[in-house]
């Protein structure tokens, strides 16, 4: 029987693991089918974790080969589902190409101009209302036309102008031959966004290039640099409080605490080199990451910055994922390998309390150390502790408030007005928890003063991320929640944990 205390815990568990999937149902029915076969695959992705929790929770544990026979499932039927998905893609382009094609043809029946590249314009404001040069914007008017986007007012905005107009095939595509045509006819002079209207509808906007995010200054890369090397500093100072000395006081014992600093460091960078690899790849620019020094676990992570426009959504979580996802994995892969390596003996003594804090290390604790846990204190190696630090870094980080790692992805998959929200969410939460915790009241203003704004639109706004990258983004936060939620005393003593 669950105790009154263990009750709110696995509610919490339960609720967010199928707030999670509802959601993604209910955004999924719109679709069909397709949408259907997405869910299922997020479901699967999703299944060996939530099997696992909720066993957890239940007070039965399964052994790493159960937690492996179960990701071989759920691969094997996550193959076996996107090829369904593949083929009825293939149904519904086939399908689309062919309504698309009839709907062109009566168009053009109704319409006569001579040269279809050209639009044609219902509505337009005066030209000396709008900053860019009037050759400039003609040449502009002529890449649209009725096969890709027949334009009908032209509006000012900004130091440039919005082309309002009804979008003829898909966005990408359609984004992708109207930036090649401005680039042939106006070369680097201007970018051309594609985004929603207020609305809902899409619109085309067409910028300077000066308008570019600007490189970083001088001052801006110095302002780096000590921050890396006050992170150098905290975590070194980090793993001298793990082994029960103050290295600022005591600075003749650096070589005791550099292994476990370099540890935290490790992590730090892998975090850093996971965005630059995705962004080379998308062609996008950074800035150099600003760390975060913090002497409690060595550092809060990093901000860092776009240094050039992106292409799409897909770019945006590709490149926001990839950090945690480094760090995560190399930081899982530390855990895993410590608590695997820890013996009677090892260097640190926990008291068994201390895995309470985390269901996801709580559980991968007990899995691998057994009724290790039930001792007073839990002999571990260092490589627990230095995994343990970079999972919860890694997870602050995939918080999904505004220019947070956690917030990109939700932008990316759900669109500007959902982050907004989910940020707004976010600080409500921090803002609660921050009565009894101040880490919490950190990252609630950190948050608030520095990446609560979402990122600056992509150039392709509408194209939403596919469904594979949608489930990983529910994976990473769903394990977000786990490694920052903690088990109640009651439920980790009735699993054996304390």
């Amino acid at each position: 029987m669950l105790t009154s205390s263990e009750t709110p815990i696995i509610a919490a568990v339960v609720l967010v693991a199928f707030g999670i999937l509802g959601w993604g149902f209910y955004r999924a029915r719109p679709f069909g089918k397709l949408g259907i076969l997405a869910w299922l695959q997020s479901v699967v992705l999703m299944a060996p974790w939530l099997v696992f929790f909720g066993l957890f929770a239940a007070g039965i544990y399964i052994n790493i080969a159960g937690v492996l026979l179960l990701l071989v499932l759920s691969t094997g039927i996550y193959i076996f589902l996107g090829r369904q998905l593949r083929q009825a893609g293939q149904d519904a382009i086939i399908k689309a190409k062919a309504t698309e094609r009839l709907a062109n043809e009566a168009l053009e029946a109704q319409t006569t101009p001579e040269n279809s590249d050209q639009p044609v314009v219902v509505a337009e404001v005066k030209l000396e209302t709008i900053t860019i040069p009037e050759e400039d914007l003609n040449t502009i008017k002529g890449i649209f036309g009725i096969d890709t986007f027949f334009a009908t007012e032209t509006i000012p905005y900004q130091e440039g102008a919005i082309f309002k107009g009804n979008l003829r095939g898909d966005a990408e595509q359609v984004h992708n031959r109207l930036t090649q045509r401005l680039q042939e006819r106006l070369g680097d002079k201007y970018r051309l966004f594609l985004v929603e209207n207020t609305d809902g509808k899409p619109v085309m906007i067409v910028l300077p290039s000066r308008t570019d995010p600007k490189p970083m200054q001088l001052s801006q890369k110095a302002f780096a640099v000590i921050l890396l090397v006050a992170t150098i500093a905290t975590s070194l100072e980090a793993a001298g409080l793990l082994l029960n000395f103050d290295l600022f006081a005591n600075p003749s014992r650096v070589s005791e605490a550099l292994p476990i600093g370099l540890g935290i460091f490790t992590i730090l960078i892998a975090h850093e080199i996971g965005h630059w690899l995705l962004a080379r790849k998308h062609q996008v620019r950074l800035t150099w990451p600003f760390f975060l020094p913090a002497v409690q676990i060595g550092s809060f992570g990093a901000i860092t910055r776009f240094q050039s426009l992106l292409p799409n959504r897909k770019a945006l979580f590709d490149i926001a994922l990839a950090g945690p996802a480094f760090g995560g994995i190399i930081s899982l892969i530390m855990l895993v390998t410590g608590l695997l390596l820890s013996h009677p003996g090892s260097l640190f003594q926990l008291p068994n309390k201390f895995f309470q804090g985390s269901i996801l290390v709580g559980s991968l604790a007990r899995v691998v150390l057994g009724s290790a846990l039930q001792a007073p204190l839990v002999n571990v190696h260092p490589l627990v502790i230095v995994g343990w630090l970079g999972l919860v870094i890694t997870a602050l980080n995939l918080m999904p408030a505004g220019q947070l790692d956690g917030g990109r992805v939700v932008q990316a998959i759900y669109g500007r007005k959902t982050a907004g929200r989910a940020t707004i969410a976010t600080l409500i939460v921090l803002a609660l928890v921050s009565l009894g915790n101040t880490l919490a009241f950190y990252w609630a203003i950190v948050i608030f003063f520095l990446q609560r704004d979402a990122e600056r639109p992509s150039l392709n706004e509408i194209t939403e991320p596919d469904d594979a990258r949608a489930a990983l983004g529910l994976l990473a936060l769903f394990l977000m929640v786990s490694t920052l939620l903690p088990l109640t005393p009651a439920l980790a003593g009735k699993l054996g944990i304390g």
